[in-house]
């Protein structure tokens, strides 16, 4: 199968952006470049200098996994690699979707060119062939405790890779060897360190939290104009974004929001015909998305640094003639991160769902009819919406338990705490969704309430939103059925796409 690959490589000797993960959700060319080469090469060779040293133990090439570490291995590298694997294949549910699984092969894939885990040259050059095709591994969700790396769900993907399992092609479920076949690809071949290398390490992990919080970010810009909307639509004062009030509250992110705001809100006439003091839906609304700005700064941070990581054990330093055994497979950074994202995203989830409660209740909305609807009673306007609303936030806050305080102890306690940062990050990425479908929920409304007697809004920022959204959607008048609908209004004010 021939696959027309364009764009700019990713270089695997260059730092690693988020951008590449959702890039690799379809082809794109992977450059491994001289100095890649040279440094996974060197690493290779003292690998088989440590190995030919009866004296120095390597974990997972001469020894059992896990708790079984005091045990011999197996003699023959490929069943050394087959040992690696085949106790990994107890992954159960329904497979990870394509952009997560190959996002997370191509953190692996970056983490194992920096040359510290001593994998063989062509485990690399197999993997960058692959981002040029379609294929895509089948890797169950659930199965990992997100300590010792992302274990069973890399293993599925090493394995497809191997040509064992199941994997796609053009989004068809097939055999793996039949996937490897149509798209081109060789099976990889490994020895032990390079099977073990292919799974210990947080990828998964860090690729769903990396793809969640963009998601999240797209809907926070989102929900800050919409806010703007709101206020301007109803008559709001925006005295609540005053820069002298923000500035008394010296919270960094609160600043950046609101001025975002005022920007939005700038030329806005207030109607003299809302109360003082608007609900806090509004006039608490820079603090609510100013804190979650800082807290998505925190995150930010935390998958900078995994995407720059080295996740494996043990590493190899040939310049130090050092072999580090230690956690470096330990996901707890993206867990706690995961769970901050899930926590803002259900702050911004309610606060969606409590500006288009507002928007629709007639005692509320400055006398719009009850649900927006044109002919209350012979029409329903936004109720079903509305519903459903609930309904997403009910299952944000169901979902958004902290995962990293849920550690068992397993593996006959050599794992006696686990971060289950994979549950985290899988859940994150879950609810973003639900956060996109809150968000086109409002814009929705913002849009109706115009068409039943809200006033066209009268900063120019505002306006023109309003006018993108009136372009796309057409009113509620009659009733219709309004799914695709939102999702035309999440894909507008967000500029993403589920």
């Amino acid at each position: 199968m021939t696959t027309t690959v364009t764009g700019t490589p990713v270089d695997l000797g260059a730092p690693l952006r988020r951008d590449d993960l959702h890039r690799a959700a379809a082809p794109l060319p992977v450059l491994v470049g001289p100095a890649v080469r040279d440094r996974v090469g060197r690493g290779r060779e003292f690998l088989r200098t440590v190995l030919a040293d009866d004296e120095r133990p390597v974990y997972g090439a001469k020894t059992g996994f896990g708790a079984l570490v005091g045990f011999a291995g197996r003699a023959e590298e490929a069943d050394q690699c087959d040992n690696t694997l085949a106790h990994l294949g107890a992954g159960q549910g329904p497979d990870l979707p394509a952009g997560i699984a190959r996002a997370a092969l191509l953190v692996r894939t970056w983490s194992l060119a920096q040359g510290m885990s001593g994998v063989s040259a062509h485990v690399v050059d197999g993997l960058a062939a692959m981002f040029a095709t379609t294929f895509v591994p089948a890797i169950p969700r659930y199965g990992s405790v997100g300590a010792s790396g992302d274990l069973i769900p890399l293993a599925y993907a090493t394995q497809a890779l191997r040509g064992r399992g199941h994997a796609y092609v053009d989004r068809r479920r097939m055999p793996a060897a039949e996937a490897l076949d149509r798209a081109g690809l060789t099976p990889l071949t490994l020895d032990g360190r390079d099977a073990l290398a292919l799974v210990n390490g947080t990828s998964v992990t860090t690729a769903a939290t990396a793809l969640a919080l963009d998601s999240v970010r797209a809907s926070h810009r989102a929900l800050q104009n919409l806010t703007c909307l709101l206020a301007d639509l109803l008559g709001s004062d925006p005295g609540f974004l005053d820069p002298r009030l923000v500035t008394a509250y010296a919270h960094p992110g609160v600043t950046t929001v609101a001025d975002h705001m005022r920007t939005s809100l700038f030329g806005a006439t207030p109607s003299g015909e809302r109360p003082l003091q608007e609900p806090y839906s509004i006039r608490c609304s820079p603090q609510l998305l100013g804190a979650a700005e800082d807290a998505l700064r925190y995150v930010d941070g935390v998958v900078a640094a995994d995407l720059a990581s080295v996740s494996d054990n043990p590493l190899f330093f040939p310049d130090d003639d050092l072999v580090a055994h230690g956690g470096n497979f330990f996901g707890q950074p993206a867990a706690f991160a995961a769970d901050v994202l899930a926590m803002v995203t259900a702050s911004l989830g309610n606060l969606a769902e409590r500006q288009l409660d507002l928007l629709v209740d007639p005692t509320r909305n400055t006398g719009l009819p009850p649900m927006l609807a044109a002919g209350p009673g012979q029409q329903h306007g936004l109720q079903g919406v509305q519903l459903a609303t609930t309904a997403f936030v009910a299952e944000i806050r169901r979902t958004a338990v902290p995962a990293s305080t849920q550690s068992l102890p397993t593996n006959l306690h050599n794992q006696d705490v686990v971060p289950f940062g994979t549950q985290a990050a899988l859940r994150a990425h879950d609810v973003a969704e639900l956060l996109w479908l809150l968000c086109g929920s409002l814009a929705l409304g913002l849009r109706q309430a115009v068409h039943v007697g809200g006033r066209r809004p009268t900063a120019p920022a505002c306006a023109a939103l309003l006018d993108t959204l009136a372009g796309a959607i057409r009113p509620v008048d009659p009733d219709r059925p309004l799914d695709a609908d939102v999702r035309v209004a999440a894909e507008l004010v967000t500029g993403t796409r589920y």
